[in-house]
């Protein structure tokens, strides 16, 4: 199994340093989102206070130039921080910071989805909208490999790896185990995870979370999980089929549901939004991933617990539909539904927005909306 040569530095030396006393000053890393729509690029500054809100850290700049985000001519970059996490990878009082990217115009970056997001779920906030997001996730060797398997050939098929146990059936565990942890620490709203069907691959679930928390958590869970997998040398990938054929591909199915879903006699606001859902499945299959759909048209064939990327169904406890109702759902007449097509690799702020918009905001036809 390939891993990095960084892997094999040794981490104790490195320990060593990080239990320096640091003073008065704090380590604020500064995450965004690159031009790809699904990279994620960090860097560090030092500031002189712990800081106690998002009003307490400054704006910073990058050359996006080398982040597919801009010209060479024009490069520069504004990093305006929207949500601040504890650092687990170097402790209090240092801080992880999600920021959105702006042009050297005070515009939003072609990939800063949360602007528009934003605006969508202000509009809403009086229904409570809730979400939770499943992302499902391959490891891989740096080589592209899934970690695990045999260099020349394939695991046995699908089968005893869903859930499982044993170092036969459960492989790279003590990623999935150190990620969880970091995110407990950091304050991510990190709710459970498991092996899934395809050996090396797993998932991790997020929420409930309200809004433009939804993914602001995400994004910082899936950073997170970046950095622990490269401490042990290894890749993440979010890829919605990392491996052709008869093998399970990766998604990230998101629950959603408002006050008026969660309370007695909700289920007919669900199959409301259902059925606005049906009336507008490609513009949401478009949204849900940053191809336009190209990534889910690998994935969503109708087999491996998909439905067919063209045509939209729905059903209660049908994992082969586009929206599943949970079957306790069906039986308590309330509580939320499951859209099940949005891929690994999709961005949440495009996902959530696009709920919103078909579900809550009543909106038709292909295109969204402009709202200032």
């Amino acid at each position: 199994m390939a891993t990095s040569s960084s892997a094999r530095l040794s981490k104790s030396v490195k320990q060593q340093y990080l239990e320096l006393p640091q003073g008065d000053k704090v380590q604020a890393m500064y995450i965004w989102i690159d031009g790809t729509g699904e990279g994620l690029r960090c860097k560090t500054r030092t500031l002189d206070s712990e800081p106690k809100t998002i009003e307490d850290l400054p704006e910073w700049n990058f050359d996006g130039s080398s982040t597919y985000q801009s010209e060479g001519s024009n490069s520069d970059m504004y990093l305006l921080p929207k949500a601040i996490f504890r650092d687990p990878f170097r402790k209090d009082p240092n801080k992880l910071v999600l920021c959105e990217v702006f042009k050297y115009n005070r515009k939003p970056a072609e990939t800063n989805l949360r602007q528009t997001c934003r605006k969508v779920m202000d509009m809403v906030e009086n229904q409570h909208p809730w979400f939770g997001m499943e992302q499902e996730y391959t490891i891989l060797g740096t080589d592209g490999h899934p970690f695990g398997w045999p260099s020349n050939g394939f695991p046995g098929p699908q089968g005893p790896y869903y859930c499982g146990v044993g170092a036969d059936k459960a492989y790279g565990r003590d990623i999935v185990e150190a990620h969880y942890r970091a995110c407990l620490y950091a304050g991510v709203e990190i709710c459970g995870t498991n092996a899934e069907v395809m050996p090396a691959q797993w998932e991790f679930q997020v929420g409930p979370c309200e809004g433009i928390s939804m993914g602001d958590h995400l994004w910082i869970a899936r950073f997170i999980l970046h950095r622990v997998c490269e401490d042990f040398g290894v890749v993440v990938s979010f890829d919605p089929k990392p491996i052709s054929g008869n093998w399970n591909g990766a998604g990230c199915h998101t629950n959603f549901s408002t006050k008026q879903m969660r309370e007695e006699g909700g289920l007919r606001h669900i199959e409301e939004a259902i059925e606005k859902l049906g009336k507008r499945h490609h513009y949401h299959i478009r949204v849900y991933d940053p191809k336009g759909g190209r990534d889910n048209a690998r994935r969503l064939t109708g087999h491996h617990e998909t439905s067919n990327i063209h045509e939209f169904s729905a059903g209660v406890a049908n994992r082969g539909a586009s929206i599943r109702i949970p079957r306790s759902v069906g039986q308590d007449k309330r509580g939320y539904f499951e859209d099940r097509r949005p891929s690994a690799n999709c961005d949440p702020y495009a996902v959530t927005e696009a709920i919103i918009r078909t579900c809550l905001l009543s909106e038709e036809g292909e295109e969204p909306v402009e709202y200032n």
